[in-house]
């Protein structure tokens, strides 16, 4: 860990599924798009996703959310599991379940299953609470905020993420964080048809006073945040507008703000930071993603420089990403070469790395022989590789659609025509390009060498 606090998050955990495909066409039947060739990515949502990024921020996280022992739970404890500490309450019904359908990144619809709440609270969770440092309450309206409100009320939270379904902050929380339209619904305003920012200071001042709260930050989205204490406002604006997916940016926002109070920081502070990391992650893609840039152990994240830190940098300084992919199995010095080479071409060189089971229905049983954290971590010791991004499809096209680098590199056993990459580089200005191989070295020669010498 960093030396940040720790964290303790409250709040209802999701199961957040995003469909991404291709509509090229109409259903014949009915008007709406045939969403094709879909690939599924999983990730945490709810307070569980406020948790998980706090986590991958370096901090020690612990989230009492309600859990059961459905599909959907046990797949969210998967994900959860190298990161933090859960505290399951118990849960009638299933965990709620999120399904965005998208075409190339654009949502088309999104489906809603599972209608669980928290059932009870439990002597663990509220032993967690008395004796946390910083708590952020993330509430969903699912009844894990409400359940604990008596000792959240003794012990009122750092940052409590409101929602219109769940109850009010505890008084004393020392900053709320609603969204705009949910700031207008929450002070009994109608909601607003043009986004005026004095509607908003209205708004965020009732509630401070209605509320018995520190601080409100009403989140404006592209615009940035107004924080208010109960007078005259303070904007904290966007220090850039993108048009990426917002997808979990409130869930930043909320984190972020939240360590950054545990760690000593004023309000005015954490908001303005929470802003700058908000704005940051929609830019990176939002959530959705989350997961597939960098879906290995923290132990793995841990040894190397996180994927979207070094997109991040270098293109702030203007600079070109180049990535590179392969399975890189057994690490040879053909791989070394062409990495060495793709990393001279541009300011930071991305590994794109097969899964261990897209290795195995590429290579067949037995392989891989290199478990993917090993990979992983080979790869980033070499001095010419600057991140890993690991991809559990066959080929890494999502993957790239999410880095979208400059320079996509191949080793010279493709050729022009059958490289499938390159089409979908030339969608943002990117190239695709072939280098040689050092010849003769294989991962298969090194195995049948090896398995001759036995």
């Amino acid at each position: 860990m960093t030396g940040r606090a720790p964290l303790l998050v409250v709040g209802d955990a999701l199961l957040d599924r995003d469909l991404d495909g291709h509509a090229d066409r109409l259903a014949p039947d009915a008007p709406v798009p045939v969403v094709a060739d879909c690939a599924e990515r999983l990730r945490p949502g709810g307070a569980a996703l406020a948790a998980y990024l706090a986590a991958r921020d370096g901090r020690e996280v612990t989230l009492v959310a309600g859990v059961g022992d459905d599909p959907a739970s046990r797949e969210l404890t998967r994900l959860l599991e190298p990161w933090l500490q859960l505290i399951p309450l118990p849960l009638t019904g299933a965990l709620s379940e999120k399904t965005r359908v998208l075409a190339r990144g654009r949502p088309v619809t999104r489906l809603d299953r599972g209608s669980g709440t928290t059932r009870e609270a439990t002597d663990a969770a509220r032993a967690a609470i008395r004796c946390a440092p910083a708590v952020l309450v993330s509430d969903y309206g699912r009844g894990t905020a409400d359940a604990l409100r008596d000792v959240l009320s003794d012990h009122p939270p750092l940052v409590w993420d409101p929602h219109p379904r769940g109850g009010p902050p505890v008084p004393g929380t020392r900053l709320v964080t609603p969204a705009e339209q949910e700031a207008h619904r929450f002070a009994g305003q109608a909601p607003a048809a043009v986004r005026e920012l004095r509607t908003a200071a209205r708004a965020a001042a009732a509630l401070v006073g209605h509320w018995r709260a520190g601080a409100v930050a009403v989140t404006l989205g592209a615009r940035g945040a107004l924080l208010s204490y109960g007078d005259q406002p303070l904007l904290c604006p966007a220090p850039e507008v993108h048009g990426a997916d917002p997808c979990g940016a409130g869930d930043r926002f909320a984190a972020t703000a939240a360590g950054l109070l545990a760690d000593g920081a004023l309000v005015g502070e954490a908001v303005e930071g929470a802003v700058t990391a908000a704005t940051a992650f929609v830019g990176e893609g939002g959530a959705g993603a989350l997961m597939g840039l960098s879906d290995v152990s923290a132990e793995a994240v841990e040894s190397g420089d996180d994927v979207r830190a070094v997109l991040a940098r270098v293109r702030a300084a203007h600079g070109t990403v180049v990535a590179a992919g392969g399975c890189f199995d057994l690490l040879h010095a053909g791989h070394v070469g062409l990495l060495e080479a793709a990393r001279r071409l541009g300011d930071c060189l991305v590994v794109c790395v097969n899964s261990d089971a897209s290795v195995r229905r590429r290579k067949g049983a037995g392989r891989p022989v290199t478990p993917l954290e090993d990979r992983v971590r080979v790869l980033l010791a070499l001095g010419c590789v600057d991140a890993v991004a690991v991809f559990d499809e066959d080929t890494p096209e999502r993957l790239l659609a999410e880095l979208r680098p400059d320079i996509w590199v191949k080793g010279g056993d493709y050729s022009g025509a059958d490289l499938p990459e390159a089409a979908l580089l030339q969608e943002w200005g990117g190239q695709a390009v072939l280098l040689p191989y050092l010849d003769g070295r294989s991962s298969t020669r090194l195995m049948t060498r090896a398995a001759g010498a036995v």
